[in-house]
């Protein structure tokens, strides 16, 4: 993995994000979490410094992080879109939805557009069953998404 310099006032706000959390490793979900929205995404880097702040194995941060998929480690889009695989949204047509992403984006799951406007990702579920399929684009949830919406969901973030 290449290394890749970190700001110092972004490691200082990293830290006193940390400090506010009283650097426990209880909190390590919470600080990953702040971490994420002040980074855009969890590098190695960030999980050595927090890693070392809370006095824990860098092998346990990296274990959480990979755990949940809320996390990620790789630089998401601007507009990181999700869409729930669940077993609701899957057999209400999600697989169609998403291949329709894929096909406007021109990019599959995992990757970024060129621009780094969007991301795109599958979920297994976001708990919001009685809407499938689901569909996530940063903070903001599209229920009862159908291929040919994508086109318009995607013109709101123009």
């Amino acid at each position: 993995m290449s290394e890749i310099k970190l700001p110092q006032h972004k490691i200082d706000q990293l830290l006193e994000i940390c400090d506010a959390h009283g650097n426990k490793p209880g909190e390590l979900i919470n600080i990953l979490h702040k971490a994420q929205h002040l980074f855009g995404y969890l590098p190695a880097e960030v999980q050595r410094i927090v890693a070392q702040r809370l006095q824990i194995p860098v092998s346990k941060v990296y274990g959480v992080v990979t755990f949940y998929s809320f996390f990620s480690m790789t630089p998401q889009g601007e507009h990181p879109i999700s869409v729930c695989m669940g077993t609701a949204c899957y057999v209400r047509g999600a697989e169609k939805v998403l291949d329709e992403f894929k096909r406007v984006l021109n990019i599959n799951v995992g990757e970024t557009t060129p621009d780094g406007k969007y991301s795109l990702s599958s979920l297994r579920c976001v708990g919001a069953c009685g809407l499938a399929p689901v569909v996530l684009i940063g903070e903001k949830v599209f229920g009862r998404v159908v291929p040919g919406d994508v086109e318009k969901i995607l013109k709101e973030f123009e």
